[in-house]
């Protein structure tokens, strides 16, 4: 495991993990800081959530989370949420968000962003960790976990798969008694193979997460429909011209029992 000191590294999740949601192809208004994402070619103008909090729906989730000053928590394939979490914690609290190995490997051209970064105070208490996914390493004692629209990346094949019990028992153990692990993620059809969706949907059936995360230890605490989207029928791969941006997404909490 290999710690990035200094000021942290802005990574973004692999481009076909589906990382547009239905928030994210609204144009902001407002002049913002420098898109650091490897999707920005997707669409270079949705920023991130600190910026662009009524696109993401920032508040909502951050309530849905019980984000506190001084908390330490965690931003599994760190993204437009981690600035976010950086300001939502102060000063006095850490993000730290793992980026595997995989995917850093990937997109190296996002290490020659590094100078900009240092220029931008809004990752000045997020420290970007990476390593082999299996090898990931938190550190204890964290108030929450987060990772959104990558979950089902746990299970593609570019990422081995991953050992996916492994990786909800080493967020179970990083995690305080009463700490919080919290997914968003593109919804499968029901019933769908999971094989079958996360590799040519980049989609996951809810049931199968909880089912996952549970068997871990988790005691499933709620959900929240705000990123919930209708008009979607699930069939379609997430990058689709015609579903991006437009995925029905689940949003769960689970939490350590204390």
């Amino acid at each position: 495991m290999k710690r990035l000191t200094g000021a942290a590294v802005a990574l973004a999740a692999l481009a076909l993990s589906a990382a547009a949601s239905a928030q994210d192809t609204a144009q902001p208004a407002a002049p913002r800081r420098p898109n650091f994402d490897v999707h920005a070619p997707i669409d270079p103008s949705r920023g991130d959530a600190l910026n662009n909090p009524a696109v993401y729906h920032t508040a909502e989730i951050l309530k849905f989370v019980g984000v506190k000053p001084g908390w330490k928590m965690a931003d599994i394939f760190p993204g437009r949420f981690a600035t976010a979490f950086g300001k939502a914690v102060g000063p006095k609290g850490r993000v730290y968000g793992f980026m595997p190995d995989e995917i850093v490997k990937v997109h190296p051209g996002i290490a020659d962003l590094k100078v900009a970064r240092a220029k931008d105070p809004a990752w000045a208490n997020v420290e970007t960790l990476t390593g082999p996914m299996n090898d990931m390493a938190l550190p204890s004692g964290l108030d929450a976990v987060f990772i959104r629209q990558n979950y089902h990346d746990l299970h593609v094949k570019f990422m081995g798969p991953a050992d996916v019990p492994a990786f909800n028992r080493k967020v179970f153990a990083a995690l305080k008694p009463g700490g919080v692990f919290v997914i968003i993620d593109h919804v499968a059809p029901a019933g769908m193979d999971e094989t079958a969706a996360v590799n040519r949907l980049h989609r996951i059936n809810p049931a199968d997460v909880k089912a996952e995360v549970e068997a871990a230890g988790f005691k499933f605490e709620g959900e929240s429909k705000v990123l919930a989207e209708p008009a979607d029928d699930h069939t379609h791969m997430v990058l689709e011209t015609a579903t991006l941006g437009k995925t029905d997404q689940f949003l769960y909490r689970f939490r350590k029992p204390k």
